[in-house]
């Protein structure tokens, strides 16, 4: 996993700000970002949508979950 550095500008500290809030479960700054970010490059074909993971003893793939767009 990768660290970066990011500044936001006031609208979206704003929204981040109200958005999490806003949640039951406050997510951290990190969730949101990382969720955003994924949405925006799935939607940009950059990047595949996660597989949905089978549930353990599935013998379609030997009962092993598979990684996320690996």
């Amino acid at each position: 996993m990768k660290r970066v550095s990011i500044t936001l500008s006031n609208d979206l500290e704003v929204a981040v700000e109200d958005f999490v809030s806003a949640q039951k479960a406050k997510p951290s700054l990190a969730a949101v970002v990382q969720a955003a970010l994924r949405q925006f490059l799935v939607g940009e074909g950059c990047l595949r949508t996660p597989q949905r993971l089978a549930p353990p003893g599935d013998s379609s793939n030997g009962g092993k979950r598979r990684a996320a767009n690996r």
